[in-house]
């Protein structure tokens, strides 16, 4: 049976399982831009159901088979499984379905450019900064992030056909339904391995993505990650890399962390300064993400000193190292970094803030990636005084009943780190507000639902007035 194709549906409802996603409702939004009819059903209600719901898009919480009756298509994302009721009655009623990201790849079809941003950290951010840079120099693009930027209103965009710029998600091999002209591929490293089972395994995805793209497009790469490397060494396509060193194609000259840890540059491509950029976001892995946007806007034909103007005023995507408020004298953050290396690299931007302490609070996402990298959570808020670690959020998962965060904890303490199981938000709140001092940064971390843990606090206010 041949995949539905999203054009033969415009005069039919589209029904989407799981529709608060960061992908999904992203996806509802630029379906309803261009025309289409839309319900959706999911699990919870959550801001992105809301802000739907405010679009006039019908959404039910829960999953029956009678929110698909009568729809005339069905979109469902990878952690939908089959026996799930809606896809079971649609599949009975003989309701076709599209996974999630065959509907990106077909929209993303027939644009004469698709810029993909790959990468098992930095994915949002890099195409948020791209995307900016791409619409304040005029080439009007068409967007899809997991995240919201607010140069772009939202989280996606329906631009002009002559370029689609895209986050691309590696889960599920989402990311090779994809129709890539350009990609980038920003790191290669270990997660969902509950799908994958090693790291070679994901090496050969990423590799097999990149093949997606012809012969005259480009592939840009991290020319320091061994694994990227490899990956390039296997391709015949035009190549060009970004890294911190004259090893590269694109590299950082003059470097230097101004405040609150905002790096400053000179962009070099080939030995040559094209611009100089002053971030708006700090962390000096931004540098790299930065240095990769900026090949993939030079390739669509961007002015490289307009583009490094609009990166200066980058302000970044939401839940990315965002500032929620203060309570108490103390700053609230909230990142999404939601495995060890990105919530180390999120702490060592907490650092440079100049708070008295930094507490780290984190929600570990998945049982099954809680039990791969088991050894790499134990040390990853090392960099912060104190540690409060919230029940385990099981996401699309069952409880195995063989991990829990209580064990993260002991582990952590071992190894010389301040941890405190506070297992859920009203612990967690109950603990900060009875032992934080003025002056204290606290920073959130996971994919899961703790941001709203920063709301659940904001709501409450001040205790000292």
């Amino acid at each position: 049976m041949s995949t539905p194709q999203i054009r033969d549906y415009l005069n039919k409802r589209i029904h989407m399982v799981g529709i608060g996603g960061s992908s999904m409702s992203g996806l509802c939004e630029m379906l309803l831009k261009q025309g289409y009819t839309v319900s959706g059903s999911d699990r919870t209600h959550s801001h992105a159901v809301e802000r739907l719901e405010n679009m006039g898009v019908p959404v039910a919480i829960g999953h029956a088979g009678e929110n698909v009756a009568g729809a005339g298509l069905l979109i469902y994302s990878a952690a939908i499984h089959p026996d799930n009721p809606e896809r079971a009655y649609a599949a009975e009623h003989g309701i076709p379905q599209i996974e999630r990201a065959e509907l990106l790849g077909q929209l993303m079809a027939g644009h004469h450019d698709a810029v993909c941003v790959s990468g098992t950290h930095g994915k949002t951010t890099t195409t948020g900064m791209i995307a900016q840079m791409l619409l304040d120099c005029g080439l009007d693009p068409a967007v899809h992030i997991g995240g919201r930027v607010d140069a772009l209103g939202g989280s996606t965009r329906v631009g002009s056909e002559r370029v689609f710029v895209a986050e691309a998600c590696e889960y599920a091999g989402s990311f090779l339904h994809m129709k890539p002209t350009v990609a980038v591929v920003l790191n290669i490293e270990e997660d969902h391995l509950d799908y994958y089972g090693d790291i070679e395994h994901i090496e050969e995805a990423f590799y097999n993505f990149c093949s997606l793209v012809p012969q005259n497009g480009l592939v840009i790469a991290w020319g320091e990650d061994p694994r990227a490397q490899r990956l390039l060494s296997r391709l015949s396509c035009r190549k060009e890399t970004f890294g911190n060193t004259d090893a590269c194609d694109w590299y950082p000259a003059g470097l230097k962390i101004g405040e609150y840890g905002r790096p400053q540059f000179d962009v070099m491509y080939k030995g040559k300064k094209c611009c100089h950029v002053e971030l708006g976001v700090a962390g000096r892995f931004n540098v790299l993400n930065a240095l990769a946007s900026l090949a993939a806007a030079n390739a669509m034909g961007a002015d490289l000193e307009k583009a490094a103007a609009s990166l200066s005023a980058f302000a970044g995507a939401h839940r990315r190292f965002e500032h929620t408020g203060d309570i108490d004298g103390v700053h609230m953050y909230h990142d999404y970094g939601h495995n060890p290396v990105e919530m180390r690299g999120a702490l060592s931007v907490a650092c440079e803030q100049g708070a008295k302490h930094v507490w780290a609070v984190m929600q570990p996402h998945t049982y099954s990636r809680v039990k791969t990298l088991f050894n790499d959570y134990l040390t990853c808020t090392e960099a912060a005084d104190y540690t409060l670690v919230t029940d385990i959020c099981a996401a699309r998962e069952v409880d195995p009943g063989d991990i829990n965060s209580g064990m993260l904890v002991e582990g952590m303490r071992k190894h010389g780190i301040n941890a405190v199981l506070t297992p859920s938000f009203d612990d967690t709140e109950a603990y900060l507000r009875a032992h934080w001092e003025p002056g204290d940064l606290v920073l959130t971390m996971g994919c899961g639902d703790i941001n709203l843990l920063n709301e659940q606090m904001q709501q409450h206010g001040d205790t000292k007035k």
